[in-house]
C-alpha cells in the first residue's frame, strides 16, 4: 500500500483530483487530503464523502508578507501530517508541496494550467523546488520546461470528460424548468495570487447584459463577490455539486471567471469571458481560436462584447453548432483523470516516457 498526500486549495482542485483520488483508494492505497478553506471547497468534499484535514484559514491580510506568513503556517501544519503519514508523493496546486517535498526528500508535483507569464511570482517562488510540473501541452511553464510533463487535454477534462460526467436535466429541475431557455452569469472575486489588479464585469455592463438576455430567457447569477441590490433577484442559490449540470444546459454563459469559461467550453456551452486576462492564457486561446468554444473580451471592449452576444443570440442552431465544436475538441483530447492516475501510479517510469 502506498500513501499519497493531496493538497486542495480551491474548489477546482477538488474536481480535478476527485476521480484520481477514488481510483487510488480503490486499489488499496491510502490517500490523505488536506484542504485550505476556500469558497465551497469543504462542502464539495463533504458531498463526495471525501475525508479531509482542514489546514489553516485563508489569509485576511494583503500583500506579499501576508501571503508569505500563510505559506509558513501551512508548511508547519502539513509537515506534521507528512511526518505522521509518510506519503510517497505530494500532489496539488499548492506551492507548499514544493517546499515540503524538498525538505522531506519526497517527490512533489504541481498540476496547473496557467502560463508562466500569468503566474510569474508563484513560478519563481515554487517551481524550482517541485520535482515535476504537470500541465496541458499548450501551457508554457517558462524556464522550467525540463520539468514539464505535458498531456493533450485540459485540467477540467479530468472531471468534465464524457467518461466522467453526464449532464442530468433532473438536477436542473430542482431549481427551475430545464427546458426553458436560461442564461448563467458568474462574477468572480478576482483575488487569486495571479489576479492582482485585474478588472472584470462592472455593474453597468452586467445591467446591460441582463437587459439584452431577458427577452430570450431567464437570467441566473452566481457570484463570489457581493452583489449589488439590483442583481439579487437573479441570484441562484445552488448546491455546488449541481453547478456543472446547470452550466451544461445553459443557453449561454457570461462571466469574468476564466475557470468557468473553460468548464463551459468542456460542456459545449457558448461562453463569453470579460477580464484583463483576455488573450493571455494559452488554454483559453486554444479553446477560442482553434475550437471556437469561447470568446474573450477586455473590460474596455464592451461594444464588441455586446456585438458578439447579439450574434450568438440570433443563431437558431446555437446549441447544435457548439456541441459539434465540442465533439471536435474531445476527439483530439484525452480522459485526463485516467492520465493523472496512470502518471502517479507509474512514477517515475511514467515521467521518463513523456
Amino acid at each position: 500500500m502506498k500513501v499519497y498526500l493531496f493538497s486542495l486549495c480551491h474548489p477546482a482542485h477538488f474536481h480535478m483530483f476527485k476521480h484520481t483520488i477514488h481510483a487510488l483508494q480503490e486499489e488499496g492505497n491510502r490517500v490523505v487530503v488536506v484542504v485550505r478553506p476556500k469558497d465551497v471547497l469543504e462542502q464539495l468534499c463533504a458531498n463526495e464523502g471525501l475525508s479531509y484535514v482542514k489546514v489553516g484559514e485563508l489569509s485576511t491580510g494583503k500583500g506579499k508578507m501576508a501571503k508569505a506568513l500563510e505559506v509558513v503556517r501551512r508548511f508547519r501544519a502539513i509537515a506534521r501530517i507528512v511526518r505522521k503519514e509518510k506519503p510517497c508523493m505530494l500532489i496539488g496546486s499548492d506551492g507548499v508541496m514544493a517546499y515540503l517535498g524538498a525538505w522531506f526528500h519526497i517527490p512533489s508535483f504541481e498540476f496547473f494550467d496557467d502560463d508562466y507569464s500569468i503566474i510569474k511570482l508563484y513560478a519563481w517562488a515554487f517551481f524550482p523546488f517541485y520535482t515535476d510540473l504537470v500541465c496541458p501541452n499548450v501551457t508554457d511553464p517558462g524556464r522550467w520546461k525540463k520539468k514539464k510533463t505535458g498531456y493533450e487535454g485540459y485540467q477540467k477534462l479530468a472531471y468534465l470528460h464524457p467518461n466522467r460526467f453526464t449532464p442530468d436535466k433532473a438536477v436542473v429541475e430542482r431549481y427551475f424548468p430545464a427546458d426553458e431557455p436560461y442564461f448563467l452569469l458568474r462574477f468572480a472575486k478576482l483575488n487569486a495570487h495571479h489576479d492582482g489588479g485585474m478588472g472584470g464585469i462592472s455593474a453597468e455592463v452586467a445591467q446591460t447584459l441582463i437587459q439584452k438576455l431577458l427577452p430570450y430567457g431567464k437570467v441566473y447569477i452566481t457570484s463570489e463577490r457581493q452583489l449589488e441590490p439590483q442583481f439579487e433577484p437573479y441570484r441562484l442559490q445552488i448546491n455546488p455539486s449541481d453547478m456543472h449540470h446547470v452550466l451544461a444546459f445553459a443557453h449561454l454563459y457570461i462571466g469574468d471567471s476564466q475557470s468557468m469559461a473553460v468548464e463551459a467550453a468542456m460542456l459545449g456551452t457558448p461562453s463569453l469571458r470579460v477580464n484583463d486576462f483576455a488573450g493571455r492564457i494559452s488554454v483559453l486561446e486554444e479553446l477560442e481560436h482553434k475550437y471556437g468554444l469561447t470568446y474573450a473580451f477586455h473590460p474596455s471592449e464592451t461594444q464588441r462584447l455586446y456585438g458578439v452576444l447579439d450574434e450568438l443570440l440570433s443563431m437558431e442552431d446555437l446549441d447544435e453548432v457548439f456541441q459539434q465544436r465540442r465533439q471536435t475538441m474531445l476527439s483530439e483530447k484525452i480522459d485526463v483523470a485516467d492520465f493523472f492516475t496512470w502518471f502517479l501510479k507509474n512514477y517515475p517510469a511514467s515521467r521518463q516516457k513523456q
